[in-house]
């Protein structure tokens, strides 16, 4: 059966609005190959690309990549200095890339943790591209969906105190001011690439809904055709959010 091709997707309206990803399988890529694990990570960039150019294309207003956990610290200490350089590298590369495209680029997660380099070079990119009107790109870099919605929880309350308001007068949108992505539209359809079926803590609250596609591909193999295959899947799934086909069906009429 022919694949489907970018120009073939159904019209915006049908598009998922905000695609978040789980970049999974760089090492394993990489040890098929007989090569470092680093070697998938370098590999991965290249994935980013096609991937963050491949929405663009099709009018995606948003991008979530899951770059580096806050459980990532566990990794072996030369895994992980390796990651922070190449962060940098790639951050210093890409970010005029980006700019060229309209693309806004925003670093999601507690960089409290970075190095002061790192911290300014993020600071520069975010600056450098927040006037951008395209595509959101957010790379959650230290990001884990509890610290997210405990930090969002610790705002909230200190609303409450310091406006003095009623407790049971607070709602989902009260939290939802304090996440990393507030503003933007919840997930609607999350990947994760390398045959692992599960979130891994990643953004818990904005996924509440989501389709969830994974893929048996290692990220260094995810390309625009993989992308347009994930959308196609998207757009052919019943979307209900709690509601019955019918009433889905009676929206229609």
């Amino acid at each position: 059966m022919a694949q489907p091709s970018i120009d073939a997707v159904p019209s915006a309206d049908y598009l998922p609005q905000h695609i978040a990803v789980i970049m999974d399988g760089n090492g394993r890529w990489a040890k098929a190959k007989g090569k470092a694990r680093v070697f998938g990570h370098k590999a991965g960039v290249e994935a980013v690309r096609k991937t963050v150019s491949t929405a663009n294309r099709l009018g995606i207003k948003v991008v979530t990549l899951f770059a580096f956990s806050s459980e990532n610290w566990r990794r072996p200490e030369d895994e992980v200095s390796l990651l922070m350089e190449l962060f940098m590298t790639v951050l210093g590369r890409e970010v005029k890339r980006l700019h060229k495209n309209n693309i806004r680029l925003c670093i999601i997660g507690d960089k409290s943790r970075f190095s002061a380099r790192l911290q300014k070079k993020i600071a520069a990119a975010e600056l450098l591209t927040e006037g951008n009107t395209g595509l959101v790109l957010n790379v959650a870099a230290n990001y884990g969906g509890q610290w997210d919605i405990l930090q969002a929880t610790k705002q909230m309350m200190q609303r409450v105190i310091d406006q003095q308001l009623d407790i049971e007068s607070l709602t989902e949108q009260d939290l939802e001011q304090g996440l990393v992505t507030q503003g933007l539209p919840n997930v609607d359809l999350l990947i994760r690439t390398s045959g692992e079926c599960r979130i891994s803590n990643f953004m818990l609250w904005q996924t509440a809904y989501a389709e969830l596609y994974f893929t048996e591909q290692h990220w260094p193999d995810f390309d625009e055709q993989s992308l347009v295959n994930a959308v196609a899947w998207f757009v052919n799934r019943e979307r209900r959010f709690g509601c019955t086909g019918e009433q889905i069906q009676a929206l229609l009429k």
